[in-house]
């Protein structure tokens, strides 16, 4: 019924910028709260930044300053800008969509993405 796909991880050097994209598919009224979280190897998944349906947006210190989360509802994607990158960021990066409202009063909470590589080199 949805699907997340991210796109756009890569390789690049520190200090370089990457922009990442996450498009939800599928049948559904809306989305409210959606969200980028990166997992390093031999670490906990972690929250990087989130935006509601209304543009409200809340960063991790980590990435503060560096990062910009944006949506587009009427694409139903969701961006992250990933400026000043540094070697700390490389993670799977991956998109969270926290409530699909698809209508009937039904609802997915935690709809997750497959993930997107992003490997910064020093």
């Amino acid at each position: 019924q949805v699907r997340l796909v991210e796109s756009g991880g890569g390789l690049v050097q520190a200090g370089e910028s990457l922009r990442l994209s996450c498009v939800a598919s599928g049948r559904f009224f809306s989305i409210n709260t959606m969200g980028w979280y990166r997992q390093a190897p031999g670490k906990q998944r972690e929250l990087i930044a989130t935006i509601t349906s209304g543009r409200s947006t809340i960063y991790a210190d980590s990435v503060k300053g560096r990062f910009t989360i944006s949506r587009d509802n009427d694409k139903n994607t969701v961006y992250l800008q990933m400026d000043s990158l540094k070697p700390e960021d490389t993670a799977v990066y991956y998109c969270n969509a926290a409530s699909v409202f698809l209508g009937g009063g039904r609802v997915l909470t935690n709809v997750w993405g497959q993930g997107t590589q992003v490997t910064v080199s020093s």
